[in-house]
């Protein structure tokens, strides 16, 4: 893997994947080579695992789909948010391809992605709707205005829905990722068996904040082994499941009402929850509302709700240059 360091006055070190995949580190100018290289060396497996996969991805997903790059109109990547090295690769990728086919160039927002993804089973489905993001980094509950264009009503004040879910599965034993695993254990337990608290911010009702139930199962769990009572883990996910979907239902609904929004969609990857989504599907039939989800398989990361963002961006005329590069922190709503 070739590497260039580029140093200047900026305060933190920058990795970019180029066009050739080669690497270039911009790095502060006080950044010691060996601070350079210990940077690189945590980062080196995960880039170039993702350089030697990328390629076979692209081939296997070209004759899936039965089409050429001959075929294509224009070229969807994510450049954020998410994990640095992945969107590296991702973007160096997409910029090679669209260079060498004369292609344009659409990043999308990682998050718009999976909102985009509702659109894929629902072509009825339009915007203006309420939306519900739910996933391990993000929270929020937003109205769609437009396509791609969002208006934020709530997020979460700490843990995000899916972090609480990974954090409480660890706590009980039952490993990564939490969701699914909290989902499938509830089945077996009594939803009503331990009350954990619902946390509402009284200056926001639409926000969330969920380190409060976490903190409390953690709590709870400290001090029945302290005692020696035995934990019922079925019932503490189920209880601990219920307090959280509680919540999202009820701040859903809540700002249904407030804005005036009949049509409710879910999106990212605890929207795949099973409880999740029948108990916001039964509340969306009790207020009389259109519900819409995506298919599990569409909640979790997946290219195809990339490439249907990419498409409503490319249809309104967004074009990105050769300088696009990975956001590991975009906010939703930023360009």
């Amino acid at each position: 893997m070739k590497v260039t360091v580029i140093r200047s006055n900026r305060k933190t070190v920058a990795i970019q994947v180029n066009s050739d995949l080669s690497v270039t580190v911009r790095a502060p100018r006080s950044a010691s080579e060996k601070d350079i290289e210990e940077i690189l060396k945590k980062k080196e497996a995960w880039i170039s695992k993702h350089i030697e996969k990328i390629n076979q991805v692209i081939e296997q997903a070209l004759a899936d789909a039965d089409v050429t790059l001959d075929d294509l109109d224009a070229i969807g990547v994510t450049y954020g948010p998410g994990l640095v090295g992945a969107l590296l690769v991702g973007v160096a990728e997409a910029k090679a391809i669209a260079y060498a086919k004369k292609l344009p160039l659409v990043g999308v927002h990682h998050i718009e992605g999976h909102v985009s993804a509702n659109y894929i089973e629902h072509p009825d489905l339009e915007p203006p709707f309420l939306c519900l993001i739910v996933s391990g980094g993000h929270t929020h509950l937003v109205i769609v205005k437009d396509y791609g264009e969002f208006e934020i009503l709530g997020r979460t004040r700490d843990d995000a829905a899916g972090e609480a879910f990974d954090k409480v599965a660890r706590a009980i034993g039952l490993g990564y990722p939490g969701g699914p695993k909290v989902d499938k254990l509830s089945k077996e337990g009594n939803p009503n068996a331990i009350e954990f608290p619902k946390a509402k911010i009284g200056d926001c009702p639409y926000d969330f904040s969920f380190s409060g139930v976490k903190s409390a199962v953690l709590n709870y769990i400290n001090h029945a082994q302290m005692t020696g009572e035995e934990i019922n883990r079925a019932d503490l996910a189920a209880s601990f499941q219920k307090a959280v979907v509680d919540v999202l239902v009820e701040h859903t609904m809540l700002a249904a009402k407030d804005y005036g929004m009949t049509k409710i969609a879910i999106a990212g990857g605890v929207a795949s929850n099973g409880t999740l989504r029948a108990a916001m599907e039964e509340a969306c039939k009790k207020n009389n509302y259109s519900f819409y989800r995506p298919s599990p398989i569409f909640c979790t990361d997946n290219a195809a709700m990339i490439g249907v963002a990419a498409y409503y961006e490319y249809i309104k005329g967004t074009r990105h240059g050769w300088d696009l590069n990975a956001v590991p922190n975009l906010k939703l709503g930023e360009r």
